[in-house]
């Protein structure tokens, strides 16, 4: 196995960064989408208004997962780097697999959402025909 350096969990720092970002960035629309569904609601007690609210939660907890799972591979990058500097090769390859792999589920938690969102989306061009 070749030997890990320093720059190679640093390569992860922006990938990871810009996907933290475009994750908070879909935590925010959904955050301002459901506060006009709840507004909606409360003037027209409409089921369908019942059911994106209930499609946004899932996808609401979906980000969660994104982001913590995110969050925490740049934690394992970090620990990664700690453990190479004090010599630990052995422990920062294994961490470094880690984060990989919790990078991983991140993204299966967004193609998940994604999966979701494009049928919402459907569902709503479907109702305009």
């Amino acid at each position: 196995m070749e030997e890990l350096t320093l720059t190679t969990p640093a390569l992860l720092f922006s990938a990871i960064s810009l996907i933290m970002l475009a994750y908070t960035n879909r935590f925010l629309a959904y955050a301002a989408i459901i506060r006009s569904l709840r507004d909606q609601y409360v003037k027209e007690k409409n089921a369908s208004i019942i059911r994106q609210i209930n499609n946004l939660k899932l996808r609401v907890r979906l980000t969660r997962y994104m982001q913590i799972s995110g969050i925490t591979s740049l934690l394992f990058c970090v620990l990664t780097m700690f453990l190479i500097y004090i010599g630990y090769q052995i422990i920062a390859a294994w961490a470094f697999g880690l984060g990989l792999v919790l990078l991983i589920i991140s993204l299966l938690f967004l193609i998940w959402e994604i999966q979701i969102s494009a049928k919402a989306l459907q569902h709503h061009l479907s109702e305009m025909e």
